[in-house]
């Protein structure tokens, strides 16, 4: 992840150039980066980042769905985003036993077939076993709770990627 601390570079950036570095912030959401490229200029980088944030968080239902939609499938997606690969390696993903990969498999199966879009956690600072609690607890939720979870999980990721970039 490329990282950028100036305001004065970010807003001397070139449209394609400020796409490169914030449009995969949302997994594969490249139009909150071209929104947030679009009210330029920025006086600093808290104004930047609450930007992009507002601009998420005031998205639609189904714009949500399709950003729920770009995030990968946990431990068992084989193309991911070198931001996904980072993350899920950081919380040991990729080193799952044969009885962890099966879990996870079902749970993914599962999770997606009874709410339309993958399982999202904020896997930071997470072990494999907490995602796993996590994904057998949140898997019982009700649709508009998990709705809810995932759209506040993607911000969780969206702060800590924007985090990893502007500092």
């Amino acid at each position: 992840m490329k990282t950028i601390n100036s305001i004065d570079k970010i807003n001397q950036l070139t449209k394609n150039d400020f796409i490169d570095i914030f449009g995969n912030v949302f997994e594969k959401t490249y139009w909150i980066a071209d929104k947030a490229y679009n009210l330029k200029p920025y006086k600093n980088l808290d104004e930047l980042l609450s930007t992009i944030i507002k601009i998420y968080e005031k998205s639609s239902k189904k714009d949500c769905l399709k950003i729920f939609n770009s995030h990968p499938e946990l431990a068992v997606e084989k193309k991911l985003t070198k931001e996904s690969k980072k993350e899920q390696n950081d919380a040991n993903l990729n080193q799952c036993n044969d009885k962890e990969f099966s879990e996870f498999k079902n749970l993914n199966i599962l999770y997606r077939k009874k709410f339309g879009f993958p399982f999202i956690i904020a896997v930071k600072g997470k072990s494999k076993n907490e995602i796993l609690i996590n994904f057998r607890q949140r898997i019982k939720n009700e649709i508009h709770l998990e709705f809810e979870e995932a759209k506040k999980q993607v911000k969780k990721i969206a702060d800590f990627r924007l985090k990893e970039i502007t500092n």
